[in-house]
């Protein structure tokens, strides 16, 4: 796959990351065996994937402790990857009380807790996960300053920020902003028109896309009309490649010149591999506007 900077950074990855939070099974659903995660995270390395997202709570920890093992069986592969990973929700897991949380301490520790699941000393990308309410970006800037002289994380993002929330953290912030995660696909088109990918623009922030399959069911059948119209196009332009439906999805997000990076969550081998193709298609703007419209399910003003 091609390669290209995180945001304003020397961080370099492909244009595809995989995402990690399927590695203990879905959430809600059956657990996996731990072997099938640890397969999944050879093949997308096999694969080319170079950008690894996490989340400390994804799986409960569990998802983290499987890549960390994944790599104790994989010599060598840290040093071709870039592990990103966020923080930030506490879930109301045991009766705790579910809620935000990007105070200095709670940041720091949980840096501590994903690099000793992960097996590693220094996270390449760490991202808040959710906006925190009663957070103080002064005070986020703090512990980035102390996570980042200690060696523990070299580069800063946020994630589901809305532009606003950016700036105010940016404001205050000594280091650049450099990643925003926010749901964008075909059945999510929010970002487009908020002002977040402008913002990316504008600032050099890359935009990583969560769910750009829109949980699988961009790959599914169709619920409505806009579904319907929205996959026949996919699967038109999909012949026309010599590629799956998925792909073409994700080639229209890598399209947007934001460098947009679409995370690949699935776990099946097969389709880690597949995805890759979408890195050489190239949509063309009459065909990325036609599934724009479909996607509204009315024409542009």
């Amino acid at each position: 796959m091609k390669k290209q900077h995180l945001g304003d950074s020397d961080l370099t990855c492909t244009r595809l990351a995989y995402g990690c939070w399927r590695l203990a099974g879905s959430e809600g659903g059956p657990k996996v065996d731990p072997a099938e995660g640890r397969r999944a995270v050879q093949a997308a390395y096999d694969a080319g994937y170079t950008l690894f997202d996490h989340a400390d709570i994804y799986g409960r920890g569990e998802c983290e402790r499987i890549f960390g093992q994944a790599l104790k069986e994989m010599p060598g592969a840290r040093e071709h990857m870039i592990l990103a990973t966020k923080c930030g929700i506490c879930p109301p897991w045991d009766g705790a009380q579910h809620c935000y949380d990007s105070s200095a301490g709670h940041l720091i520790a949980s840096v501590e807790g994903s690099l000793s699941r992960l097996g590693v000393d220094e996270i390449d990308l760490l991202m808040i996960h959710r906006p925190d309410y009663l957070g103080d970006p002064a005070e986020m800037n703090e512990a980035f300053t102390k996570l980042r002289h200690h060696g523990k994380v070299r580069c800063f993002g946020v994630s589901n920020f809305k532009p606003s929330q950016v700036t105010a953290l940016q404001a205050a912030c000594d280091f650049p902003v450099i990643a925003n995660q926010v749901e964008v696909s075909l059945s999510s088109l929010s970002t487009l028109d908020d002002g977040t990918l402008d913002q990316c623009l504008a600032e050099k922030i890359t935009p990583m896309a969560w769910s750009p399959l829109a949980k699988g069911a961009l790959l599914g059948s169709p619920h409505n009309e806009r579904d319907a119209a929205v996959m026949a196009l996919l699967d038109t332009l999909a012949a026309r490649h010599g590629v799956g439906r998925g792909e073409v999805a994700l080639a229209w997000l890598l399209r947007h010149p934001t460098k947009m990076i679409p995370i690949v969550g699935s776990v099946n081998p097969d389709r880690i591999r597949q995805a890759v193709k979408a890195d050489e298609i190239e949509i063309s703007r009459d065909d990325w506007y036609a599934l724009l419209i479909a996607a509204r399910g009315s024409r542009l003003p």
